[in-house]
Protein backbone atom coordinates (compact mmCIF):
# COMPACT_ATOMS: atom_id res chain seq x y z
CA UNK A 1 0.00 0.00 0.00
CA UNK A 2 2.58 2.38 1.12
CA UNK A 3 4.53 1.90 -2.31
CA UNK A 4 1.71 3.87 -4.47
CA UNK A 5 2.60 6.77 -2.49
CA UNK A 6 6.58 6.48 -3.36
CA UNK A 7 5.28 5.67 -6.60
CA UNK A 8 3.30 9.00 -6.89
CA UNK A 9 6.09 10.92 -5.45
CA UNK A 10 8.60 9.22 -7.88
CA UNK A 11 5.93 10.53 -10.60
CA UNK A 12 5.66 13.64 -9.44
CA UNK A 13 9.47 14.94 -9.29
CA UNK A 14 9.81 13.39 -13.09
CA UNK A 15 7.14 16.62 -13.98
CA UNK A 16 9.21 18.66 -11.59
CA UNK A 17 12.54 18.31 -12.75
CA UNK A 18 10.87 18.14 -16.61
CA UNK A 19 8.93 21.25 -15.95
CA UNK A 20 12.16 23.03 -14.59
CA UNK A 21 14.76 21.37 -16.78
CA UNK A 22 12.31 22.72 -20.18
CA UNK A 23 11.36 26.25 -18.33
CA UNK A 24 14.92 27.10 -17.72
CA UNK A 25 16.80 26.03 -20.89
CA UNK A 26 14.37 28.18 -23.02
CA UNK A 27 15.72 30.96 -20.44
CA UNK A 28 19.22 30.38 -20.70
CA UNK A 29 21.94 31.57 -23.38
CA UNK A 30 23.62 29.72 -25.85
CA UNK A 31 26.86 29.80 -22.97
CA UNK A 32 25.71 28.39 -19.60
CA UNK A 33 27.77 28.71 -16.44
CA UNK A 34 28.17 26.24 -14.60
CA UNK A 35 31.04 27.22 -12.40
CA UNK A 36 32.28 30.59 -10.85
CA UNK A 37 35.25 31.09 -8.78
CA UNK A 38 36.35 34.14 -6.30
CA UNK A 39 38.42 35.86 -8.99
CA UNK A 40 35.87 36.40 -11.60
CA UNK A 41 36.80 33.41 -13.65
CA UNK A 42 34.12 31.44 -14.90
CA UNK A 43 33.46 27.75 -16.62
CA UNK A 44 31.00 27.26 -19.12
CA UNK A 45 28.97 24.69 -21.51
CA UNK A 46 26.83 24.83 -24.64
CA UNK A 47 23.42 25.23 -23.99
CA UNK A 48 22.83 22.09 -26.34
CA UNK A 49 25.27 20.14 -24.07
CA UNK A 50 23.83 20.99 -20.65
CA UNK A 51 20.29 20.21 -21.77
CA UNK A 52 21.33 16.15 -23.19
CA UNK A 53 23.84 16.01 -20.73
CA UNK A 54 20.63 16.60 -18.02
CA UNK A 55 18.62 14.24 -20.11
CA UNK A 56 21.48 11.43 -20.04
CA UNK A 57 22.30 11.89 -16.30
CA UNK A 58 18.28 11.67 -15.65
CA UNK A 59 17.34 8.52 -17.96
CA UNK A 60 20.68 6.76 -16.45
CA UNK A 61 19.76 7.69 -12.65
CA UNK A 62 16.42 6.43 -13.44
CA UNK A 63 17.37 3.26 -14.86
CA UNK A 64 19.59 2.52 -11.97
CA UNK A 65 17.31 2.93 -9.15
CA UNK A 66 14.15 1.14 -10.84
CA UNK A 67 15.50 -2.00 -12.57
CA UNK A 68 15.51 -3.71 -8.22
CA UNK A 69 11.64 -2.55 -7.57
CA UNK A 70 10.07 -3.48 -11.56
CA UNK A 71 12.48 -6.91 -10.76
CA UNK A 72 10.67 -7.12 -7.86
CA UNK A 73 6.95 -6.15 -9.50
CA UNK A 74 7.43 -7.88 -12.57
CA UNK A 75 8.65 -11.33 -10.48
CA UNK A 76 11.45 -11.80 -13.51
CA UNK A 77 14.17 -12.39 -10.54
CA UNK A 78 13.05 -15.07 -8.58
CA UNK A 79 15.49 -15.47 -5.82
CA UNK A 80 14.19 -11.81 -4.95
CA UNK A 81 10.97 -12.19 -5.29
CA UNK A 82 11.23 -15.18 -2.83
CA UNK A 83 12.83 -13.14 -0.72
CA UNK A 84 10.56 -10.00 -0.75
CA UNK A 85 6.71 -12.23 -1.60
CA UNK A 86 3.90 -10.50 -2.58
CA UNK A 87 1.98 -9.59 0.91
CA UNK A 88 5.34 -8.98 3.02
CA UNK A 89 5.51 -5.86 5.13
CA UNK A 90 8.75 -5.57 3.79
CA UNK A 91 8.25 -6.14 -0.49
CA UNK A 92 6.06 -3.14 0.25
CA UNK A 93 8.60 -1.15 2.44
CA UNK A 94 11.50 -1.83 0.01
CA UNK A 95 8.66 -1.08 -2.83
CA UNK A 96 8.41 2.61 -0.99
CA UNK A 97 11.80 2.81 -0.60
CA UNK A 98 13.51 2.78 -3.97
CA UNK A 99 10.28 4.89 -5.58
CA UNK A 100 10.82 7.59 -3.10
CA UNK A 101 14.30 7.40 -3.62
CA UNK A 102 14.00 7.87 -7.12
CA UNK A 103 11.76 10.84 -6.34
CA UNK A 104 14.32 12.25 -4.28
CA UNK A 105 17.02 11.77 -7.06
CA UNK A 106 14.85 13.40 -9.56
CA UNK A 107 14.55 16.69 -7.00
CA UNK A 108 18.11 16.61 -6.70
CA UNK A 109 18.36 17.13 -10.58
CA UNK A 110 15.69 19.39 -10.63
CA UNK A 111 17.30 21.66 -7.65
CA UNK A 112 21.30 21.18 -9.77
CA UNK A 113 18.85 22.56 -12.93
CA UNK A 114 17.82 25.55 -10.77
CA UNK A 115 21.24 26.59 -9.39
CA UNK A 116 22.24 26.44 -12.86
CA UNK A 117 19.54 28.87 -14.22
CA UNK A 118 20.10 31.29 -11.07
CA UNK A 119 24.08 31.65 -11.88
CA UNK A 120 23.36 32.49 -14.84
CA UNK A 121 20.21 34.74 -14.16
CA UNK A 122 21.37 36.74 -11.86
CA UNK A 123 18.90 39.30 -11.47
CA UNK A 124 15.93 37.02 -10.89
CA UNK A 125 17.39 35.18 -7.88
CA UNK A 126 21.03 35.14 -6.21
CA UNK A 127 22.61 31.67 -6.59
CA UNK A 128 23.76 32.42 -2.94
CA UNK A 129 20.38 31.45 -1.76
CA UNK A 130 20.72 27.45 -2.62
CA UNK A 131 23.01 27.07 0.35
CA UNK A 132 20.09 25.02 2.43
CA UNK A 133 19.21 23.18 -0.81
CA UNK A 134 22.99 21.83 -0.89
CA UNK A 135 22.78 20.28 3.03
CA UNK A 136 18.94 19.60 2.66
CA UNK A 137 19.93 16.68 -0.79
CA UNK A 138 22.82 14.91 0.64
CA UNK A 139 20.97 14.66 3.87
CA UNK A 140 18.01 13.28 2.64
CA UNK A 141 20.18 10.83 0.72
CA UNK A 142 22.18 9.76 3.75
CA UNK A 143 18.99 9.57 5.47
CA UNK A 144 17.66 7.15 2.86
CA UNK A 145 20.62 5.28 2.70
CA UNK A 146 20.11 4.61 6.52
CA UNK A 147 16.83 3.58 6.08
CA UNK A 148 17.52 1.04 3.95
CA UNK A 149 20.31 -0.17 5.81
CA UNK A 150 17.41 -0.35 8.65
CA UNK A 151 15.09 -2.09 6.29
CA UNK A 152 17.59 -4.82 5.35
CA UNK A 153 18.05 -5.15 9.41
CA UNK A 154 14.18 -5.52 9.84
CA UNK A 155 13.71 -8.30 7.01
CA UNK A 156 17.20 -10.16 8.42
CA UNK A 157 15.58 -10.61 12.31
CA UNK A 158 12.09 -11.74 10.41
CA UNK A 159 14.03 -14.60 8.58
CA UNK A 160 15.57 -15.12 11.80
CA UNK A 161 12.36 -15.50 13.29
CA UNK A 162 10.71 -17.78 10.08
CA UNK A 163 14.11 -20.11 10.56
Amino acid sequence: MYYRFGKAFYYISIIFFLFFLLYFYSALTDQVTYQTDGEGGISTIGKGNFFYGMIATFVALNALVLVPPKMLETKSYRKLHKLFPIGDNYRDYLLTWFYSFGGIINLSLATIVFYIHATNNQEEIAADEFGFFFYLIPGLLVLWIIALFLLFVGKAKQLQKRD
